[in-house]
């Protein structure tokens, strides 16, 4: 790592090591930059690199047999991508591709599976992350089945704002759709009642949010649910 790179620790779950965890891990970790639609880890593929994402955001993506795609999970600044390193299974059916650009910090898996079973905070660390990101996971699956898009498209804006500490967000409505698991033109017309009630302004592959109270109001229940298992389990919000 830079010197630069140490002295101002972004992603929390680093940030939250004691000085001595973080020096052992220090030597191992790599500032990278992540664009956008880069794919970390494919299904079913064993896990080499783990990610703790700075100002990048991170999806995780299931993938029908006919190609379609929803999404199941976000990661930000908050948590890591390669969780099933350290649980055992060291792959996972899911994919995770970057879906906002940004910095990343990257470790080998094996150093991380080495520092976890040291049973130190790292490891209280990401059991409790593992349980936030169930949390969000099975929320999602319940929201999908329940909620109308208007509302599922403010509760997930609102999460993609919180990871990346934004109100503009680089997204196409086609990608919306995909992470959403539903057809575009749903998207469009969601996003085209939240931009005439004054909550978002969309632009070509960029929406704005506007009116962020009046999008929480819109939003599902899952948002604020999954917020506030967050901070009691990580002792802060989202991001």
């Amino acid at each position: 790592m830079t010197e630069n790179a140490e002295s101002k620790i972004i992603n929390q779950i680093l940030a939250a090591l004691p000085q001595s965890e973080y020096q052992r891990l220090a030597p191992h970790l790599k500032q990278v930059s992540l664009f956008g639609g880069k794919v970390l880890q494919e299904p079913n593929e064993p896990i080499k690199e783990i990610y703790f994402p700075n100002q990048a955001m991170i999806s995780l993506v299931s993938i029908m047999s006919d190609g379609s795609t929803t999404e199941i999970g976000l990661i930000g600044n908050e948590g890591m991508a390669g969780l099933p390193a350290i649980l055992g299974g060291n792959s996972t059916t899911s994919r995770s591709i970057v879906q906002i650009p940004g910095s990343a910090m990257v470790l080998p898996a094996e150093v991380l599976k080495r520092e976890f079973h040291r049973a130190g905070k790292l490891q209280e660390l990401l059991l409790i992350y593992t349980q936030a990101l169930l949390t969000q996971v099975s929320q999602s699956a319940a929201c999908n089945r329940q909620h109308t898009i208007e509302a599922r498209l403010a509760r997930w804006l609102l999460s993609v704002q919180d990871c990346v500490l934004s109100d503009e967000l680089p997204l196409t409505q086609e990608f919306i759709a995909n992470m959403l698991g539903t057809r575009r033109s749903g998207v469009t017309v969601a996003a085209g009642t939240l931009q005439k009630a004054g909550m978002i302004r969309y632009n070509r592959g960029k929406i704005t949010i506007t009116n962020q109270k009046d999008l929480e109001t819109t939003a599902c229940e899952c948002y604020r649910l999954v917020q506030r298992e967050f901070i009691r389990l990580l002792g802060s919000r989202r991001g």
